[in-house]
Parts: C-alpha cells; structure tokens; sequence
C-alpha cells in the first residue's frame, strides 16, 4: 500500500505528543459499526467466499454506478442469517438465491439476508445482489480513497477505486474481512466504448452492446483481497514482454494513457529488474496464471493484484524525491518497487486482521532495500534502510487493536523495515535469511496469517527466539537504549526502555557480540578501544555512551 503521505507528516503531526505513555494510555472507542466492519461475526462465521462475480457500469456524468455482485460461498457450519457489507449510501436493491428473493435488513454499512431455511454445511451456494448508488468519492486517493473520477490531460474520463483501509464494500457488496479471500474473482465493467476497461487477471473477452456501449471481462484464478480487486476505465493502450522467471515466462503487460505510451515503454523497464530482484529474494512472483500487469492509474499506486496501479509521472523516486536521503532512492523508481514487492507481502501473504498491517508494510518496505541491495550493493542498501529512520514517529504502537478494522501506526513502513533489518543482522547468515523471506512466501503461499504466525516462522527458521524483539519494536514505542559506560578499561552495557526479559544481542563495531540484558555488564578491552567502540549501525537501538 503506497500511504507515505501520513508516516512523511507525521513528526508534524505528533508535537503534541509529551511521551510515549500518555500516547499508549490513549483509549479508543469504537463503534458498533467499527465491530461489525472488523470483526468476525456470527453471520459471517458460517460461511466462507469461494468466488465473486462483480458487474459494473459506472456513469461519469452522475458519479453513480449500478451493478449485481453473485457470491458464491461454502457452508462451514448451518447457518440462514448472512451478513454482507455495502457502505452507506450505496444500496442493496434486491437479493435472491435460486430465483427466490431473499428479505433485506439494513444496519449502516451492514446488511443481513435470511435464507429461507438452515443451509446444510458442505453446499456451495451462490447468492446474488442488486446494487446502485453513488460510492464514496475518494477525496485523495489512495490515503482518503474511494472511487475516483477523474479527466485526463485531454479531457477524457478517468477512472478507478482506491480502497485499502476502507474497503471494498465501499463500491461493491461482499463479505468485507481480509481473513476471507475469494478462490477466484470475475469482474465485468461496462464503458463506453470510446475507453477500455482494465482490471485483475486476464482478459476473457469483450461484448459490445447498443448505445455505444461494451463489457470487458477479467478473471482472476487465484486467491485475492477483497481491496485488490479494482477496475481501471480510461483511453488505455497497452503492450507486453515476457519475463523469463523462476517459474516459466510470465507475460507481463503495461496498460498506459496513449499520449504517454513512450514515457512508459522506457520507464517500465524497470518492472523486469524487479520482478528480478524480488524473485531472488522471495521466491516465485505468485500470479503466473494471472500475468502481471502495471496500470496507469489516476492516484499515485497501489498494490492491486497482478494489475498493480501506478502514478508516479514516470520517474525515478517517490514523485521525484529519495525518501531515504542516501541518494539510492533517486536510482530506481519508487511505486513500481514498492508495489511490486506488495505481490509477495500483502498480496501473496495477507495478515488476517488489518491491525496486522506490518506484515505487509513492513517487508514491502525493505524490499526496496533488498531491491537496492541487489543491483547496487550490501552497503548502498544499508545506507537507503538507515536513510528511513528519520522518518519513524514512535507515536503508536505498530501493530493495532484488533477486530475493529483499525490500522497500527504509519512506523509500520520504516519502522518494520528497519525492524526486520535488524532481525537479519540477529540471524547474521544472509543466506539463512534469504531462505526465511522466500520459506515465509512458500509455507503461507496463498493464505491469509497472523503477525504470531510470521513472528513464530522466523524465530523457528533462525533458531533464535525473537518473541522480545517482536514485543519491542511491535507492541511498544520505545527504542532500545544502548547505555554504554567506559570505566578505566572496561565497558560498560546494558538496556534501558525495553520490555521485560529483552536480551537481544547487539555487534560492536569493532566487531565483538555483546548481549546486555536490563543489568549493568561489563567487558574488559582497554581503555583506547573502549572509547572508540559502539554499536553496530545496522541494528535499530539508541546508543547513549559515558566516557
């Protein structure tokens, strides 16, 4: 998820903040509709998505859309009251299952279908809504998302959704919870056929209608997020290559404004280079059947599955600017890097509840280092995870409360990265580590986890219990203080703001293991390098020295 306008604000945003307690002391009170929105509720428990099947015809001039969503969804437990989500002030105008109308009650964003009898667990029935309304306009897509109308430089309508956070019932109805993921996804969308539609997957087909109208129809064959399944409507042109991956050619596929056709076929070299770099790191690119594609989109970026939106001008950067300041920024272009890793984590890999948004975030994020790393060097990507730093607030936790559909703090970008950085130079074996990204993407291959499930797999992999380092850097907003003491010939250590039980070694920079606990330690090396001595850059601690 491309968001960084928040985490870029948000040392503005935070001054009023005095301390770390009064920010962890803050209460929060959620609605009713915050629990039905992010929690897994008796109507939705019984039964799970295999596949949607979404038509849609928007209308420039009105700003509405009208359109029919057919879920078809297995009974896991018995079951006749469903809950399905639309967000106000969009509307359910009919629901029906094998021709028979179902009854419809309206709770806010919630609506509640009564099947006439308990459905038996193991049927796969399809159920069908009629929807229209006017969605959600996006005020700043895709931080303030929704759907978005636009023009382009030539006048011509322009649009998409951007709904990460939000949500996908904001445009369509559907069981709007990231723990459940359809099987596979058809989207239908109706244009005129003055434009073409893109989205998801592969293109099935197009059917031309009276009054100048025409259906594209894409199908997704693979497990996908509710939030990733978007349209694209616009004066599309394309062209594709093949990558040559780690699983066979991968047909990759740009789809661009036609005036900015030539922009692309240069800048969009750069897709291969990552999909190159990314393998290697993570494994197999995991969307062979369904291509890949980059879309020009009328928002900055987005993560959307195999058709991933991209707005950064056609330069190099986050809109021309090295977030990092180390200069390696400026050397590759941001939203194709970024979003491209969003494939693996966060697309291939889905946390479960979106409190658990680090596990995306945070390794997207250093996947730009790995992709730095890659093609210019261990050091340059060293520099560039460094580099983010001063951009981490400590303001809340990273990871957020649970069941109410409540992200953590913006740090899950540049405080995650960092965080797994320092777990790699914890395990300090680049290859065991490597086996860790790719092992995480093979074991969760498809599959929606837990922050425990990721936490326990890397502790497991390395052979090292991180549960202390994932507490600190997840569930606090403190840093580690390194206190480092020189006494004559000896040096001093220990931990300070750290959770109970926190030992997590530390490399000097002469090159020695110390491990400090919350205890004064000492280690005896001359005074001279005593002095000279401090902690490793690579691991994300305070260092704070008496001489």
């Amino acid at each position: 998820m491309t968001r960084l306008a928040i985490p870029l604000l948000s040392g503005l945003l935070f001054t009023a903040i005095t301390s770390c307690a009064q920010v962890l002391n803050h209460k929060q009170d959620f609605s009713r509709q915050d629990h039905l929105r992010g929690s897994i509720t008796p109507e939705r428990a019984w039964w799970d998505v295999v596949s949607y099947t979404i038509g849609v015809a928007p209308d420039f001039n009105t700003r509405t859309i009208e359109g029919k969503s057919e879920i078809r969804f297995k009974v896991l437990a018995p079951g006749s009251r469903m809950q399905v989500d639309l967000q106000e002030p969009m509307k359910v105008t009919r629901a029906y299952w094998k021709e028979q109308n179902l009854p419809l009650k309206r709770e806010g964003n919630v609506y509640y279908i009564t099947f006439p009898d308990t459905l038996p667990v193991g049927a796969v029935e399809t159920v069908t809504l009629v929807y229209n309304g006017k969605p959600r306009e996006a005020k700043n897509a895709p931080w303030d998302g929704g759907w978005i109308w636009k023009r382009d430089a030539q006048g011509r309508p322009w649009m998409s959704v951007a709904c990460q956070g939000l949500g996908a019932s904001v445009w369509y109805p559907c069981k709007d919870h990231q723990s459940d993921e359809p099987d596979s996804a058809v989207l239908n969308v109706t244009v005129p056929d003055t434009l073409v539609a893109v989205a998801n997957g592969r293109l099935q087909g197009k059917k031309s209608w009276s009054k100048g109208l025409v259906t594209y129809s894409w199908a997704v064959t693979n497990p996908i997020n509710n939030y990733n399944l978007i349209p694209y409507i616009g004066k599309y042109v394309n062209f594709s290559e093949a990558y040559s991956g780690e699983q066979g050619p991968l047909n990759c596929s740009y789809w661009v404004l036609d005036y900015n056709l030539e922009k692309a076929r240069k800048q969009f070299v750069q897709a291969p280079q990552t999909l190159k770099a990314l393998e290697h790191w993570f494994g197999p690119f995991p969307w062979y059947e369904d291509d890949f594609k980059l879309v020009e989109a009328p928002h900055l970026g987005m993560e959307h599955q195999s058709a991933v939106a991209y707005g950064n001008k056609y330069q190099n950067g986050y809109l021309g600017t090295d977030l990092s300041g180390s200069g390696w920024g400026l050397k590759w272009d941001f939203i194709i890097v970024h979003e491209v890793g969003h494939e693996w984590f966060g697309n291939n890999i889905t946390s479960k509840d979106i409190a658990d948004m680090w596990v995306h975030e945070g390794f997207t994020n250093y996947s730009e280092t790995l992709f730095t790393e890659y093609y210019y060097g261990k050091k340059a990507g060293e520099e560039y995870v460094q580099g983010l730093r001063s951009k981490i607030a400590n303001d809340i936790p990273v990871i957020g409360p649970y069941g109410v559909n409540r992200e953590g703090s913006g740090d899950m970008y540049y405080k995650g990265s960092n965080l797994v950085h320092t777990i790699r130079h914890l395990i300090s074996d680049d290859d065991k580590f490597r086996s860790i990204l790719r092992g995480l993407n093979k074991t969760f291959w498809h599959q929606t986890v837990t922050t425990k499930q990721v936490e326990d797999f890397i502790s497991r992999e390395a052979g090292k219990d991180f549960s202390k380092v994932f507490d600190q850097y997840l569930r606090t907003t403190n840093i580690p203080v390194l206190k480092l003491d020189v006494d004559g010939e000896v040096l001093k250590y220990k931990w300070d703001d750290v959770v109970a039980g926190f030992n997590m070694p530390v490399k000097l920079t002469n090159g020695q293991w110390i491990t400090p606990t919350a205890h004064w330690q000492e280690l005896k090396m001359g005074r001279e390098a005593a002095l000279k001595v401090s902690a490793d850059k690579n691991f994300y601690i305070k260092v704070k020295k008496d001489d």
